[in-house]
């Protein structure tokens, strides 16, 4: 007999007996057997990511928030960041050493690509070379869960699902992530008063008080950032994430080495800093690139061409009181480079004080370069700057004022044209 012999109801018998047998399964050992883990004091800590929204500037947002959390007293701290980069993962072990007051003798992740570069056969990890300088740093040593195991660090992950309904259901509109990030902290500190051990007598932070003995000193905070390497292009500006920042004209057409912080951006060359920029960071593709100036930084630059100063867009975030005088001087001839010359004061003197001597000279109502030196020099040499009221003696008092005529004008006009007849 040729074909399959079996019937439609035998087929659809085994197919109900083998899901019963699989949900059966599914129940008992196929949920999976564990063991229950215990920590020593000062042992482990643990270390993930999440994702989460907040309301920041007026605007939702996602955040990218680390979860750090002791083993054995189970003290955790949250830090949101926008991004999950290796400087925003270094910053966020130093403020949990600083939360926690030391460090553990070893830290457990998962394989997140800032920490491990490869997986290797069983726990082997080609670990990446940032990541181990700050390890090393902090004296721990790091340890990574198996794929797709996170039961092995199954205190953070639970400590993941928990924060969202005890922190992020309740919580506020923040002005800046500064302002969140303060919040976050000390809802973590207030939960670990009100949350008991659970397996310990008394609560999270009874617990943590007697462990943070056992925790290594805590050293100094690791300078983690990630360098770059730039070139400035010919306006003095460098590149990084759609966003530009400015330097120093002398180092136009130059490679510099761009450092990357969480919150700021710091450029190096020669083995010195050259400036420094607050961070900023551009999520949306659609939106515009940024551009960050520093005005002090094209002072050499208007030396040459004091004409770049009336539409140069650097110099639109000068002080008020410069862009006052800019703004009396412009209108007249050669005020651009009197200008130029009042700006190239901020690189002999402390600016502050060029900028009270600006401010002294256009409440005189004298808007000139000649008079902001003076008063710079008045203040420089510890003198006031201030003009002393003159009381004149009665001799030198007007008897008779002069009275206004412009009838007078056209007496004159009358004489010239009498003149030019008789010539």
């Amino acid at each position: 007999m040729l074909g399959f012999t079996g019937s439609y109801g035998r087929v659809a018998a085994f197919a109900r007996a083998w899901q019963e047998d699989r949900r059966r399964d599914q129940q008992t050992t196929g949920r999976g057997t564990f063991v229950p883990l215990v920590f020593q004091p000062g042992e482990a800590f643990q270390f993930d990511w999440s994702e989460n929204w907040a309301v920041i500037g007026g605007e939702r947002i996602k955040l990218q928030v680390a979860h750090i959390k002791l083993s054995h007293s189970r003290a955790f701290l949250l830090r949101a960041y926008l991004l999950q980069s290796h400087e925003m993962l270094f910053d966020a072990h130093w403020h949990g050493f600083r939360v926690f007051g030391g460090v553990p003798a070893r830290g457990i992740y998962d394989n997140m690509k800032t920490a491990v570069d490869k997986v290797l056969t069983g726990k082997d990890r080609q670990v990446n070379a940032r990541f181990r300088a700050m390890a090393s740093h902090y004296v721990f040593e790091p340890e990574f869960c198996n794929r797709a195991a996170g039961w092995e660090k199954g205190q953070v992950e639970k400590n993941v699902q928990d924060s969202r309904n005890q922190l992020w259901q309740t919580m506020p509109a923040f002005p800046d992530l500064t302002a969140l990030n303060a919040w976050l902290e000390q809802g973590c500190l207030a939960l670990w008063k009100d949350t008991a051990h659970g397996t310990l007598p008394g609560t999270i932070a009874d617990v943590w008080h007697a462990e943070r003995a056992a925790l290594m000193a805590l050293p100094p905070a690791f300078d983690g950032f990630i360098e770059q390497s730039k070139r400035v292009s010919p306006t003095c500006l460098v590149t990084f994430e759609r966003v530009r920042y400015s330097v120093p004209a002398s180092f136009a057409n130059q490679r510099v080495s761009l450092r990357v912080y969480p919150d700021r951006i710091v450029i190096a060359a020669e083995g010195h800093i050259l400036c420094e920029h607050q961070r900023v960071i551009v999520r949306s593709h659609q939106a515009p690139g940024r551009t960050v100036f520093d005005w002090r930084h094209y002072l050499a630059v208007i030396q040459r061409k004091p004409g770049a100063l009336r539409n140069g867009a650097p110099f639109a975030e000068m002080p008020d009181a410069f862009r006052q005088l800019q703004h009396h001087l412009l209108r007249r001839r050669g005020g651009d480079r009197e200008m130029a010359e009042v700006l190239a004061l901020v690189l002999q003197h402390d600016e502050q004080a060029v900028l009270t001597a600006v401010e002294l000279a256009l409440e005189a109502g004298v808007p000139t370069k000649t008079h902001v030196l003076n008063i710079l020099h008045r203040l420089v040499d510890g003198k006031t700057p201030c003009t002393p009221d003159i009381d004149p003696p009665q001799a030198l008092a007007l008897r008779n004022e002069p009275r206004a005529d412009v009838d007078r004008y056209d007496g004159l006009r009358g004489q010239s044209r009498e003149a030019r007849h008789a010539s």
